[in-house]
């Protein structure tokens, strides 16, 4: 219960935010939730550095982001880029004071990366023609793999996936994720009148593949800095990074198959 009734409140948020919010405001959204997650991720993976590296790396993950709204020329490639350049110099400026100043600029750019960068192109797909529709599916295949891996797992789970980086998650699991992701989401194009077609299963199938894979990265992170959860603020679902991570891998993926398959774009490519 303490999973399944946050989840729902949280979808609906989110629902409404695309059916009825502007992009305005779901790009200051979408700046918050970045931000959170970009918090989350500093807290784990530089425990014991705060003050102004805290407000530095929050603002060199909002970068991506923030390129793709006031520099859209640019992209958050462009973004990422001045990240890269920020930090470089941060690190020049600071590298008699760092504990192994290479590994510090490594979490801190992959960081920036994993987080900043794949998360604007939820911004990106946004702007898309039915963005707002197809970031609904995407949740759909994101949220229903998730939940029918969580169910199916420890209903039936007997092989383990990949134990040595997320000992809870099993084959069993990650199938019926899979199975899940693509009923939801297929139900979810039905409600909105997209059409459920050849196209649209396939890259379901590939879009749970690919947010399995996402999962997998932050167990990664997880293990790594010995985190258990990324936070708490949203009670049994752990942190805001624990519920964004298969959709930081899919969202990509989303983007550019709809550019390259369906010619959506109507922004510059990042």
């Amino acid at each position: 219960m303490n999973r399944l009734i946050p989840g729902l409140f949280l979808a609906a948020c989110w629902l409404l935010l695309l059916l009825y919010g502007s992009f305005s405001v779901f790009a200051g959204v979408l700046f918050l939730i970045i931000g959170i997650a970009a918090l989350e991720y500093k807290k784990m993976a530089f425990a014991g550095q705060e003050g102004i590296f805290r407000v530095f790396f929050l603002f060199l993950a909002l970068l991506p982001v923030l390129f793709c709204v006031v520099l859209p020329s640019f992209g958050s490639s462009g973004g990422l880029f001045f990240s890269f350049l920020l930090l470089t110099g941060y690190l020049l400026f600071h590298y008699n004071d760092l504990h192994e100043p290479f590994s510090f600029f490594e979490r801190a750019f992959w960081g920036v990366a994993y987080i900043g960068f794949l998360g604007s192109h939820v911004l990106l797909l946004y702007q898309l023609p039915m963005g707002n529709h197809w970031i609904m599916v995407l949740t759909a295949i994101t949220a229903g793999s998730d939940s029918g891996a969580y169910y199916f797992g420890r209903a039936m789970g007997k092989r383990k996936l990949c134990p040595f980086i997320s000992p809870n998650k099993t084959v069993e699991g990650a199938v019926g994720g899979l199975v899940t992701g693509v009923i939801v989401a297929s139900l979810m194009a039905l409600m909105l009148r997209m059409p459920v077609d050849f196209f649209f299963v396939i890259t379901a199938i590939v879009l749970t593949g690919v947010g399995v894979v996402g999962d997998l990265t932050e167990s990664i992170v997880k293990r790594a800095t010995g985190t258990k959860d990324s936070g708490t603020l949203l009670g049994g679902h752990g942190g805001v990074l624990d519920r964004a991570d298969s959709l930081l891998f899919a969202a990509p993926l989303l983007y550019y198959i709809l550019v390259w398959y369906q010619g959506l774009c109507v922004v510059p490519l990042p």
